[in-house]
């Protein structure tokens, strides 16, 4: 067999394997799209590509009286952002000291990290409700983003110390001979230069929000303080009310504060993912 032959084969491999990994990922979203342009609402009589298609669910989110739509999305939002914001804040601090300082018991805490995320959220989910009903948190976003932070620093921390000690530290030495700070060659130096794994951290924790079901149903009580995957849930849920285009039309604009956040993000992320998988 010749090498020409060879290449061809090999090619004809890889666009293979990606036109059916395009197929797996982009069927179902045109299936959502669809849907969510059926006038109807049952999901039997529905179409990928409708014939009369219209905008009345997405009026109906935005429009009715009766739609907390907005609500949902204004919460969630809130929550999304004030978990990146935070988390990226305490990861970074956390990261810092254990890459940055020797200190007893370094070690063992880098392994409770890695053992934490060998077990279930699920296993937490008694505990978190006590404690939450205990403080007062409990049907609040303010809890709920407490709990997100909570669970976003242990494997982010392992993941921004590894590129942080990536960074020589002959920067800090010669930061300190100037004159500055532990928290100025923090926020001055580190932070700068670790912009690619934080934005990763900053992305993968503000869209667990929009994705996240389990949590706020646990967690929230009153429909105006759903978020999206809480609420949207309720469409196909009411037994007298299984409305599966309006669901869709409410999942499609889910992509939207993600696809911008992704967008002003990703000059950062592919350097940052690769580069946070090291480990010192």
């Amino acid at each position: 067999m010749s090498r020409k032959t060879k290449n061809i084969i090999e090619l004809t491999g890889i666009y293979s394997v990606i036109a059916l990994m395009f197929v797996v990922i982009f069927y179902p979203l045109l299936w959502t799209l669809g849907l969510s342009l059926n006038p109807g609402t049952s999901l039997y009589g529905a179409s990928m590509i409708p014939e009369n298609w219209s905008l009345v669910h997405y009026e109906w989110l935005f429009t009715n009286p009766r739609s907390d739509y907005l609500v949902w999305y204004k919460n969630t939002i809130i929550v999304a952002t004030a978990t990146s914001f935070f988390a990226v804040l305490f990861v970074s601090l956390v990261a810092y000291a254990f890459s940055r300082y020797r200190f007893v018991g370094r070690t063992y805490g880098l392994y409770a990290f890695l053992l934490l995320q060998m077990f279930p959220v699920l296993m937490a989910m008694v505990a978190i409700y006590i404690l939450l009903n205990t403080v007062n948190l409990l049907d609040t976003l303010t809890g709920l983003i407490i709990v997100y932070i909570g669970g976003a620093i242990p494997m982010n921390a392992f993941l921004v110390k590894g590129y942080f000690d990536t960074i020589p530290r002959e920067l800090d030495e010669s930061a300190k001979i100037d004159g500055a700070g532990h928290f100025r060659i923090f926020f001055t130096i580190m932070l700068p230069l670790a912009k690619p794994i934080l934005a990763v951290v900053a992305l993968f924790n503000f869209m667990a929000p929009f994705m996240d079901f389990i949590l706020p149903r646990i967690i929230l009580r009153s429909p105006e303080n759903f978020t999206l995957a809480l609420g949207l849930f309720n469409f196909v849920n009411d037994q007298f009310a299984n409305n599966f285009t309006r669901f869709a039309a409410g999942a499609i604009l889910i992509a939207i504060p993600i696809a911008t956040v992704f967008l002003l993000l990703q000059r950062y992320l592919v350097s940052g993912l690769t580069a946070g998988a090291t480990k010192g």
